[in-house]
This record gives structure tokens, sequence and C-alpha cells, in this order.
């Protein structure tokens, strides 16, 4: 498998590939935080303690979003149209994953079932999050140009899963245990699916945009293929695991700085 370093570096130094890398994170988290604010406007009465940090999950989305759109700016870039094989938050729905956004238009209050679906398919999807930032963080984290928006995300990202582990943990305390289970195993067989092929969508594209040879795209193929095999196999069992966290009421107090412009 080759180096991630190199991989984003190439992508990085390129200004069509950074300008599609940008244009598919700044509308997955945008999409991310129009959910979230419609789930905090209808989560049920007897969740009511909840919304704000429901609110606070969509506001850090939306924030991302502007992150991504202002490294583009910053080159003088525009964002391009989302290729629809590229676009991960749409794909999960067409799979009946978390709560489906003609449920979200309506006015009706959510019920606590659909706030554990909710929750579930955060905590599956905030763990891909935080494991693809903590790489990028690793390696990036003191980069001139993308380093301080990689930290950013980073440690949002790690709240959010935290937030979710808490809740859920909270949730299954109250009797809902057997359906948070359920739910989760669900929400993670069908997001390593979409993530196997997310990944490949993105790599044939930012392949023809850099022009790889074929020897180079058919190893990242199928190192692709072998991640996904590993998470079909067992490493799905460590998106499904609850524990509580060190970061104990992540996305309560105060509403942090914002961000860079």
């Amino acid at each position: 498998m080759l180096p991630a370093r190199s991989l984003f570096q190439e992508i990085l130094d390129d200004d069509e590939s950074f300008r599609l890398f940008c244009s598919i994170a700044a509308g997955g988290e945008s999409q991310g935080g129009w959910e979230n604010g419609r789930i905090a406007a209808l989560v049920p009465q007897s969740e009511r303690a909840l919304a704000p940090k429901i609110a606070r999950h969509g506001a850090d989305e939306d924030k991302h979003g502007r992150i991504f759109n202002a490294l583009m700016k910053k080159r003088g870039l525009e964002p391009v149209p989302v290729p629809p094989e590229t676009d991960y938050a749409m794909l999960l729905e067409r799979r009946g994953i978390g709560l489906a956004h003609d449920r979200l238009r309506r006015s009706e209050p959510l019920t606590v079932r659909d706030i554990v679906v909710y929750l579930s398919h955060s905590r599956v999807t905030e763990q891909r999050a935080a494991d693809q930032m903590t790489m990028l963080r690793a390696r990036f984290a003191d980069h001139p140009e993308v380093g301080r928006a990689v930290r950013m995300v980073s440690h949002d990202e790690d709240n959010h899963l935290a937030y979710t582990h808490e809740e859920l943990l909270r949730l299954a305390a109250a009797g809902h245990g057997r359906l948070i289970q359920h739910t989760l195993r669900v929400c993670v067989l069908a997001e390593i699916r979409v993530h196997r092929d997310v990944s490949l969508a993105v790599m044939a594209r930012m392949g023809r945009v850099l022009g790889w040879p074929r020897t180079k795209s058919a190893l990242l193929v199928a190192g692709i293929h072998a991640v996904y095999g590993y998470e079909r196999l067992s490493g799905w069992r460590r998106m499904v695991t609850l524990r509580m966290p060190e970061r104990r009421n992540a996305l309560g107090g105060p509403t942090p700085a914002p961000e860079f412009a």
C-alpha cells in the first residue's frame, strides 16, 4: 500500500485534485450540518436536554464546510459539483442508514427510537471521520497551508465521537441497549460497504486528474479492497463498541471561537 502522506501530498500539490478533495469534504460537512440542525429542532420532549448538543454538532459540521471552502478560496479556487458516486452521506441515506431527509423536512417531533437511530449512525460515521482526521493530523498538523484546519477539524471529530458514546451509553442504561446494538450493527455493515465504494470512486477520480499509471491505481484499489475485507471480517466490531469517553460532556459548555476565514 502506498504511504498515506505521499498520496495526500500529491493531492494537496495539484490545484484540481485539491479542489475536488475540498469540494467533496465541504459538501459532506454542510449536509451533516443541515441534518443535525433539523434533528435538534425535532427532538422529542423527553430528550430536549440533548437538543443543544445536537445543534452544536450541526454548527461544527457547518464550520467544517466553511473551512474547506476557505482553503479553496485561499488558492483562488471555486468548488466543483460533488460527483454522485463520491457522496458518502447521500449513499448512506439511500441504503436506509440514519434518518431520511423526507422525515427531517417534516415538522413532526422525532421519537426516542429516532434519536437512537441518529446517535447510532453518528457513532459509526464519526468513528470513520475521527480516524481519518487522526491520520491527517499525524502527518500534516504542522503543514503551513492545511495544518490549522486539520487540527481544528480533528479536535471537533474527536468531540463528536465522544458525545455519541456517552449519549448511547445513557440510553442503553435507560433500557434501549438491544435496539442500540442492533442499529449499530446494521449501520456499520452498510457504512463499510459505502466507504469502500466511495474510496474507489474518489481514487478513480484522483487518478484521472493526476495521471496516475495503471500500476499505482491498481495498488490503491487492492489496498481499498484489503481494508474492506478486514473491516468486513472483524474490524467492524471496533466501530460498534461503546465505552465511556475520557472527554465527558464534549459538546456541552460554551461554543468555541470561530474558525479562520
